[in-house]
């Protein structure tokens, strides 16, 4: 069994790797590929660190993979490693790029699940977010994410 996990391990840094590909289409199947492991068991929370660090990427879509797996990883924080990064992460909400606002917000109510204690700053960051800098296409779409944000996280409540 001691093999099977350090093959997983192994395969698991190789797809991490992969999320910084300058290929979008790579980094996006290697995205999921962490989203599904992470459904199932822990073998990307030892990647915490590093996925709280790609928050403060320029790339958007680095940022988006961040915010994406730190959210699926909550159910295995037991080192209350959100806890510790949950400002950076709630700053987001209204990124320079609305698409990675957006899939913040979405992305809100599974921490919210898996951490409760974090449901009351999810919450207070969700009702403050002041959505105006973005265009007149976008802040509908970004308003509707954050009523239906709220929505699901009172629900949990």
């Amino acid at each position: 069994m001691l093999v099977q996990e350090d093959i997983m391990s192994s395969n698991i840094a190789k797809i991490f790797e992969l999320l910084f590909d300058k290929n979008n289409n790579v980094a996006y199947k290697a995205l999921w590929e962490l989203i599904k492991e992470s459904e199932e068991t822990d073998c990307v929370y030892p990647y915490m660190d590093r996925l709280s660090d790609m928050l403060d990427n320029d790339n958007s879509y680095i940022r988006t993979r961040g915010l994406t797996l730190l959210a699926y990883n909550a159910k295995w924080d037991k080192d209350y490693k959100i806890d510790e990064i949950i400002d950076r992460y709630l700053k987001h909400i209204t990124d320079v790029k609305p698409i990675t606002a957006r899939q913040c917000i979405k992305l809100l109510p599974i921490i919210a699940k898996y951490k409760p204690e974090l449901k009351d700053d999810i919450l207070s960051a969700l009702h403050k977010a002041d959505i105006s800098g973005y265009d007149n296409s976008m802040r509908p779409l970004v308003y509707k994410d954050i009523q239906k944000a709220l929505k699901e996280i009172q629900k949990l409540i």
